[in-house]
């Protein structure tokens, strides 16, 4: 997207660096990755990054000021996973976000999703590093090149982390809690960040519970920062020795009910430039005739699971009337391809990441590029130049 520094990536870039690349990510997070990583960074135009940082600080806002909304999103929550003591905001916000092409020829950010569940916050620094490292970013193509948003540096990045996930406490009395986290394509990220931050990970079925207070190999959890996601604990059926409804004496870094207030649900409620036409199903008293210009996605799937594209009428009449709540009907947009690779023009999709502190604060971004039908990886199978990435900008 930054024609001049795309091309001069493109000139010096070969197999050999980028099997250096992989190697190094590998090896500073002690493990191998889960999920593909790009053959190349993205370069963003600062202008259009601002842009969607404030688009991203808009929409919450809008949430946040709706005096219907809390009320509404406490229907999301299912009733034997919300999670008492919750504060009036989020400790992590995700703001993600597909190209188009603006009448004018420029392009324009459309939201795809928003979340209030912790992202790669520890992993997105380490990648954006080895890719600097590796290809020579700041020698070969400009000194100023950073990832880092708010006047941010990787100093200051990490210690915001830290005051955001610690509050303070011990880091062997905070625990990052997963489902099987050895296991999660993940693992990389929660590597990094027990490095970064010292804290311990557990699985959630490792936790002991005393009365109100948890567990981990006899040391008590002061605070979890929490990386479980309900629909996963409960298609696995996971046992464990507390109940997320509890009143337990334990911090949350990242208050699991904002996993459910700011998600999917919240796509019908905007009203904003970024966001395209959503409904939910159960408020669509008569279907557009251009259906194929539709996307049917269910309001909790991770990694493109259950979403169809230009649905049928058949695919919604097979929805039954009591779960259509849980379906959202929107308008599909057409992302064009904007990174120039030698595998061909590629789709981006930049995920604004934040961390409220006093207010909600632009920290990093995540990239995901791609040529298919969506960003997933089941979607990009067998292709190159294709995968996670790091957003670069000329500060």
């Amino acid at each position: 997207m930054i024609p001049d520094l795309r091309a001069r990536f493109n000139e010096q870039w070969s197999p050999e660096l980028y099997a250096q690349f992989l190697e190094h990510i590998n090896n500073v997070t002690h493990t191998q990755v889960g999920f593909r990583c790009s053959e190349t960074p993205v370069f963003i135009p600062k202008l259009l990054l601002d842009k969607m940082v404030r688009y991203g600080r808009e929409l919450f806002q809008q949430l946040v000021s709706n005096p219907d909304y809390p009320t509404a999103s406490d229907g999301a929550i299912p009733p034997h996973f919300k999670v008492p003591n919750e504060p009036d905001h989020p400790l992590f916000v995700q703001a993600d976000f597909g190209l188009v092409r603006a009448e004018d020829g420029s392009l324009e950010p459309k939201l795809v999703e928003i979340q209030g569940f912790p992202s790669l916050y520890g992993f997105q620094p380490v990648l954006a590093k080895e890719y600097q490292r590796v290809y020579r970013l700041n020698e070969t193509l400009d000194e100023r090149l950073t990832t880092f948003l708010d006047e941010l540096d990787e100093e200051s990045y990490l210690e915001l982390l830290r005051r955001a996930i610690l509050q303070g406490h011990d880091p062997q009395e905070v625990v990052l809690l997963e489902i099987d986290p050895y296991e999660q394509k993940t693992l990389a990220d929660f590597l990094a960040t027990q490095k970064a931050l010292g804290i311990r990970i557990a699985s959630v079925s490792e936790v002991q519970k005393k009365g109100r207070k948890l567990y981990l190999d006899g040391i008590e959890i002061k605070r979890i920062y929490n990386r479980v996601i309900v629909d996963e604990l409960v298609r696995k059926s996971v046992q464990t020795a507390f109940q997320f409804t509890e009143d337990l004496d334990v911090e949350w870094a990242g208050h699991p009910n904002w996993f459910f207030r700011l998600s999917k649900f919240s796509l019908p409620w905007f009203r904003h430039v970024s966001v395209p036409e959503t409904r939910f199903l159960s408020e669509v008293t008569q279907l557009p005739d251009n259906l194929d210009q539709y996307v049917l996605k269910p309001l909790y799937s991770f990694a493109g699971l259950g979403v169809t594209i230009g649905p049928s009428k058949e695919d919604i009449a097979a929805i039954p009337e009591t779960q259509r709540g849980n379906f959202i009907l929107q308008q599909r947009m057409d992302f064009v391809p904007t990174v120039d690779t030698p595998g061909g023009m590629t789709k981006v999709e930049i995920r604004i990441m934040y961390i409220w502190e006093d207010e909600l604060k632009p920290v990093t971004t995540i990239i995901r590029t791609g040529r298919g039908k969506m960003m997933g990886v089941d979607f990009n199978k067998d292709l190159d130049w294709v995968g996670a990435s790091a957003g670069f900008y000329i500060r």
